[in-house]
C-alpha cells in the first residue's frame, strides 16, 4: 500500500524561494529526488570512487543477526528508502512485524515496494511518500498497531543537514518513532580528501547529471527557466565543517526566473544542491546525545570508512548496550 503525502507544489516554492534568499544559495537536498534523480542516484551508488553504498551493504549483509538482535521486535520504519535494497539482510533477520518504507518519491517508491514484497512476500510493506523531515506524525494503519517500532536511517543521509538541522531531524525521529524507539543510523566517516572528493566528481560524471538534473526539475515544476550550460558542477571538501559541499556554479553574470521571481547571479557564484557532513563517532553521539539518543552500539567496516549506530532514547528503560 502506498500513501502520497507529498509537499504541495505551493510548499515546494516557498522552500525554494527561502533557499534562493540565502548566501549562498541552497536548496532542500530532497528536491534532487525525482524520478529521474532517484535513477541518476542509483547510478552514483555504482560508481568505483563511490564506496558508501558497497560498504554499508556489505556491513548489514554480515551482520544482520546481530543487528536484529540488537534492535529487537517491532515494526521497521526506513526514513528515505530510496530503492529499498539495504533493509533486506535486516528484514530477513529480523522478521518484523511489518516494514514502513518514507521516501520524497513516490515514482521511486512504488517500484521499490513492489520489489520488496516480491524478495519478502509475507511481510507487511506501508510506502509513504513524504517529506520525512517536516512530516507530523506517521498516518494511522493496521500495520503500526500495538508494535514498537524500530527505525533505520542508512546512507549517511543525515549529512545533508547542518548539525543544528541533523539534532531537529534526529529529534524528529524521536517524535515520529514513539516513546522507547530505536534507531539504527548509518554514518560515513572523514577519511582522505582525495577519496571524499574523487567520490563526488565521479569519472562517469554521474554526480554532475545527478545535480543537472534538479534544474530541469526547478523548470518544470517551479516555472524556472534555467540553462543548463549556464552553470559547471564542482564538489569540494570543506575542513572546518567536516563536510562535502556540492554545487552548480555560474559560469557569468546572469539572472534566471523561478518561483515567479527574478534570481541574479554572479559569475562564479554557487548554487549548493547539498551538503554531506562526515562524523568521526565520537561527535556523531555527541551530536545524537543533544537530541535526546544515546549510543547503544556500533558496527564499523574493518577500514573504518563507515560506522552503523544503534541508538535508543536517552529517557528509555530500554536501554541496553551492545558490544
Amino acid at each position: 500500500m502506498l500513501i502520497d503525502l507529498h509537499p504541495e507544489p505551493a510548499d515546494m516554492a516557498r522552500l525554494v524561494i527561502d533557499g534562493m534568499a540565502r548566501r549562498p544559495k541552497q536548496l532542500p537536498a530532497w528536491l534532487l529526488y525525482d524520478a529521474e534523480g532517484s535513477r541518476l542516484f542509483e547510478a552514483i551508488c555504482e560508481q568505483p570512487e563511490y564506496s558508501l553504498t558497497r560498504t554499508e551493504t556489505a556491513l548489514l549483509e554480515a551482520r544482520a543477526p546481530e543487528l536484529a538482535a540488537a534492535l529487537g521486535p517491532g515494526v521497521v520504519v526506513e526514513f528515505g528508502a530510496g530503492s529499498a535494497r539495504k533493509v533486506s539482510p535486516l528484514l530477513s533477520a529480523l522478521e518484523p512485524a511489518a516494514y514502513v518504507a518514507l521516501d520524497i518519491s513516490a515514482d521511486h517508491l512504488a517500484p521499490a515496494c513492489r520489489a520488496l514484497q516480491q524478495r519478502h512476500p509475507d511481510l507487511a510493506v506501508l510506502g509513504i511518500c513524504c517529506d520525512y523531515s517536516r512530516l507530523e506524525q506517521l498516518p494511522e494503519h493496521p500495520a503500526l498497531e500495538g508494535h514498537g517500532r524500530l527505525g533505520f536511517y542508512p546512507g549517511s543521509s543525515i549529512g545533508n543537514f547542518d548539525p543544528a538541522g541533523a539534532r531537529e531531524l534526529l529529534r524528529q525521529f524521536r517524535r515520529l518513532l514513539g516513546p522507547g524507539s530505536r534507531l539504527l543510523i548509518g554514518i560515513d566517516q572523514p577519511k582522505a580528501v582525495e577519496r571524499l572528493e574523487a567520490a563526488y566528481n565521479d569519472a562517469a560524471g554521474w554526480s554532475e547529471a545527478f545535480a543537472r538534473n534538479l534544474l530541469t526539475r526547478l523548470n518544470r515544476d517551479l516555472e524556472g527557466d534555467f540553462h543548463p550550460d549556464d552553470f559547471h558542477y564542482r564538489a569540494w571538501w570543506e575542513a572546518g565543517q567536516s563536510r562535502i559541499a556540492m554545487a552548480l556554479v555560474s559560469r557569468r553574470d546572469l539572472e534566471v526566473r523561478l518561483a515567479g521571481r527574478p534570481w541574479p547571479f554572479t559569475a562564479g557564484e554557487p548554487l549548493i544542491t547539498e551538503y554531506s557532513h562526515k562524523y568521526a563517532p565520537e561527535a556523531f553521539l555527541a551530536l545524537a546525545a543533544e537530541a535526546g539518543w544515546l549510543g547503544a552500539g556500533r558496527w564499523s567496516d574493518a577500514a573504518g570508512d563507515f560506522c552503523l549506530h544503534l541508538l535508543v532514547q536517552a529517557d528509555s528503560e530500554q536501554h541496553r548496550s551492545t558490544p
